[in-house]
């Protein structure tokens, strides 16, 4: 199976130059809220296709419904803003329909992971050559701070006001389990490594999933006392640990470090592999019918 061109070395421009180059203007100010994380997983991505000189006019961003989803109406690019669950089965129509476009989605945890729960499942046991960019934030942001299918277990939201009783889905492992060949997950305080793993994601031939832990300010903080924007971040920073650090705690290290993993979430790349996309099977089929 041929694989993407490994990373391209280029001369990076500046921030401004990113921003005249991939936004609308027409479309500013923004509505995110102060402190929510969604304007760094959009910068990172911009600095992603920098990095890997993607052909604007070959690539398609789309998304579902919430705060996450308008990220493709800042980018200048061709965008499909799809109703509520539904942006991975756009992007399979899309993906399938023209093979040599480069298929982005954005999503959030309750579109992703709620409505679009069965959509996500099947897009990575099929192995969809699209990437995948998922704002985790624990909560149903913009339709009211609802539970969501990634609210912990005890955490308050609208309508889970003495405390939410249903266990949390992984995102992340759920992507792995299902068939998923690129899965990553970083949080947004840092750039370079979501960067790079984005930028990874667009090489991979097959489904690939980043993950992206992202504050919310609004819903999720507020109702559960988090602090401060500075202390909430910090919170988000402190709750994880490299899945290499994760894994060497667990196999080597002492009782009282393996109880501390229990509170921890693991960032890093968690899963890479080499597998035939979608497209690729379809493409060989079609050959050996016309033959």
């Amino acid at each position: 199976m041929e694989k993407k061109e490994e990373k391209r070395e280029v001369e990076m421009i500046s921030a401004k130059e990113i921003r005249d180059k991939y936004l609308r203007h027409d479309m500013m100010p923004h509505i995110f809220c102060t402190g929510c994380g969604i304007g760094n997983v959009l910068d990172y991505t911009l600095w992603a296709l920098e990095k890997e000189g993607l052909d604007m006019d070959k690539t398609v961003f789309l998304s579902g419904i919430g705060c996450s989803s308008r990220l493709p109406g800042y980018i200048d690019v061709d965008s499909l803003h799809t109703t509520h669950g539904r942006a991975l089965a756009f992007a399979t129509g899309v993906k399938i329909t023209n093979p040599e476009l480069n298929v982005i989605v954005f999503t959030g945890d309750g579109d992703c992971m709620g409505i679009g729960g069965n959509h996500f499942i099947h897009a990575c046991r099929r192995n969809i050559d699209i990437t995948v960019i998922a704002v985790n934030n624990y909560i149903y942001g913009m339709t009211g701070g609802q539970v969501a299918p990634t609210t912990p277990e005890g955490d308050y939201a609208t309508t889970a006001p003495y405390g939410n009783l249903e266990p949390a889905f992984d995102m992340s492992e759920m992507a792995i389990s299902s068939g998923a060949t690129y899965v990553a997950r970083w949080g947004v305080k840092r750039p370079n490594q979501p960067i790079n793993s984005i930028q990874e994601a667009l090489q991979n031939k097959g489904m690939s999933f980043v993950e992206m832990m992202s504050p919310c300010t609004t819903a999720y903080s507020r109702q559960n006392r988090m602090g401060s924007i500075e202390e909430f971040w910090d919170w988000y920073d402190n709750k994880t640990i490299l899945a290499e650090d994760h894994e060497r705690i667990k196999q080597y290290g002492s009782e009282e470090e393996k109880e501390e993993l229990k509170d921890k979430i693991k960032v890093g790349v968690l899963h890479k592999e080499e597998k035939k996309s979608l497209s690729e099977r379809i493409q060989e089929l079609i050959e050996e019918v016309q033959v």
